[in-house]
């Protein structure tokens, strides 16, 4: 029964965040700032997402292969490589390192 409850207020939760949304004003939704945080607040939700997979097990911080392939694909970006290649660079030194034993 305690399942059902948190998923009857995760839906009241979530329907009350998207009213929330609709209610709000287009003149606050125009503002420089609100502007601003909109397109900065995806990339850093993403950003903390790919540290928290990348460096964490649990509740303990690691370094393991998880991090040399996203150091792998760092450097694939910084030599502005395709997106594809990119992932492909991020897997294949990810599973290399794993193989060895890391």
């Amino acid at each position: 029964m305690n399942i059902w409850l948190a998923i009857g207020l995760t839906v009241v939760g979530c329907y009350a965040v998207k009213l929330a949304g609709l209610l709000v004003p287009a003149g606050v939704l125009e503002r420089p700032l609100v502007r601003r945080l909109a397109a900065l607040l995806p990339v850093a939700l993403l950003a903390a997402l790919t540290a928290q997979q990348a460096f964490a097990d649990g509740r303990a911080l690691v370094l393991d292969a998880r991090a040399a392939g996203l150091a792998a694909a760092a450097v694939a970006l910084l030599l502005r490589a395709p997106f594809l290649l990119v992932v492909v660079a991020a897997v294949l030194v990810t599973a290399g390192v794993r193989a060895l034993g890391g």
